[in-house]
């Protein structure tokens, strides 16, 4: 809408997106319409362009006289169903989705640029809270990156290599489960919702127990970890082992054989080995197409290399795929989660480096010295040589990446996340074009994304 609109007040503006929306057919090139439908994916763009001007035709259905058969309609944003404040905008023709456009930057936080103003000990505070689903996998990336910019990563001690794989697994468990039940309830499956709830609040009273908090932790700090496990932490992860497999088998019986469930996840929202490729997809999205491509596996880290499991993947890389890739998930971090009980070594939670760590909370009150390097590492923090890293792991999500850029200060000089929910939205135009409405939902929920990731 314009001033000019009869519908608009004079005075008033019509806000709107820019270059993010859906603009009807008539009012787009060609050339627009074919990176739309995905042939970008094959030719850069101005190839696709150059097609487009000398062969129109080349777009096929693509048809501007669609525009009075058609209606462009928004879905969201509101968080129930879009998972956040995504908007997408939907091109119908009937109950058939022609286009889908996703239009981001509702949450937005300037977390990258905010970390670029606080210290690599205070980052954790900041990073924590993007996937808000998996705060652990967010705070571990970043502190192996600024480990690997001080040069400190091969002397991180093996308590705390082996305590982070416990939390990031457990985390990829209780991120799986919210999974489950929000998938559900999207889906109808209403008493879903409350099974996957019930069951991650078990794996969130064991954070909070070692951590002192249920999300957001800032646990996992360069170095190492903030504090040891705390006594009784080997009982409560048994408990909770023990208590998931007779629940997963409920989840089989109320989702995975059912028809209803089947018919309405199965070919829904499909996507090609190629296309999640060409797109940067990873994680489940990228599995499902039988892509079988993990970070642990495939470039391992902290000692995934020596703990047992598989790698699951899909052979249609649809959302029913992505549904039981993840509920196999589950299971799999419960087999590494029993290794890694049987492999935990003693000895130190973190590095006992002075520049870098802060004195034990004890010796605080007994020195003077101790409180003054207490007062610095927290306030000034730590220096950094020059230089820059980029350190990627498996995110329940997918690759999540940290990219530091170093100027020798204690504070980054340039910060960026590649953060996997990002790069899987745009797997979404690709997925529900040309099918129905009613599946967008299922679509947008195989996806998983967390808002806070994509628009940090």
């Amino acid at each position: 809408m314009t001033v000019s609109d009869p519908l608009v007040r004079p005075g008033y503006v019509a806000t709107g997106e820019g270059g993010q929306e859906m603009r009807p057919r008539s009012e787009v090139t060609s050339a627009e319409l074919l990176r739309e439908v995905g042939a970008v994916l094959r030719l850069s763009e101005a190839d696709a362009a150059a097609l487009a001007d000398s062969d129109p035709d080349v777009v096929g259905e693509i048809d501007p006289d669609l525009d009075d058969q058609t209606m462009i309609i928004n879905m969201g944003p509101q968080h129930p169903s879009t998972h956040g404040v995504l908007r997408l905008m939907l091109e119908l023709q009937g109950e058939t989705v022609l286009r889908c456009k996703p239009i981001i930057g509702y949450l937005h936080t300037g977390m990258e640029k905010t970390g670029e103003t606080l210290t690599y000990m205070q980052g954790g505070t900041n990073v924590t809270r993007m996937d808000y689903a998996s705060p652990l996998n967010n705070e571990l990336v970043f502190s192996m990156a600024t480990e690997k910019l001080l040069g400190i990563d091969g002397d991180i001690p093996e308590r705390a290599q082996w305590m982070r794989m416990l939390l990031s697994e457990m985390n990829r468990m209780s991120s799986h489960l919210l999974f489950m039940a929000t998938n559900g309830m999207d889906l109808g499956a209403v008493s879903m919702m409350i099974y996957g709830w019930r069951e991650r609040e078990e794996v969130l009273r064991f954070f909070q127990k070692v951590t002192g908090l249920r999300m957001n932790h800032n646990f996992v700090r360069p170095g190492g970890l903030a504090a040891d496990l705390p006594p009784g932490w080997r009982d409560d992860v048994l408990r909770i082992l023990e208590m998931l497999p007779p629940r997963l088998e409920e989840y089989d019986t109320l989702m995975t054989g059912q028809p209803i469930w089947r018919e309405r996840l199965q070919g829904v929202g499909v996507i090609t080995p190629a296309e999640a490729l060409a797109l940067g997809a990873t994680g489940p999205i990228l599995r499902s197409t039988g892509v079988e491509w993990d970070l642990r596996r495939g470039e391992p880290y902290l000692h995934y290399e020596d703990v047992e499991f598989d790698i699951v993947v899909g052979s249609y890389g649809d959302a029913f795929d992505r549904y039981a890739i993840r509920l196999a998930e589950i299971r799999e971090s419960m087999r590494i989660v029993h290794q890694i009980l049987d492999k935990m070594p003693s000895g130190d939670y973190r590095i006992q480096d002075k520049k870098i760590t802060p004195p034990p909370r004890a010796r605080i009150d007994e020195s003077m010295e101790a409180l003054i390097h207490h007062f610095k590492i927290f306030t000034e923090g730590f220096k950094v040589p020059e230089g820059e890293v980029y350190v990627a792991i498996e995110s329940p999500r997918g690759e999540i990446g940290c990219y530091l850029a170093s100027d020798g200060s204690a504070v980054p000089y340039r910060m960026h996340i590649r953060a996997p929910s990002f790069v899987n939205v745009q797997c979404l135009p690709h997925m529900m074009r040309g099918g129905l409405v009613a599946d967008a939902v299922a679509v947008i929920s195989s996806i998983d994304p967390v808002l806070g990731e994509v628009d940090r």
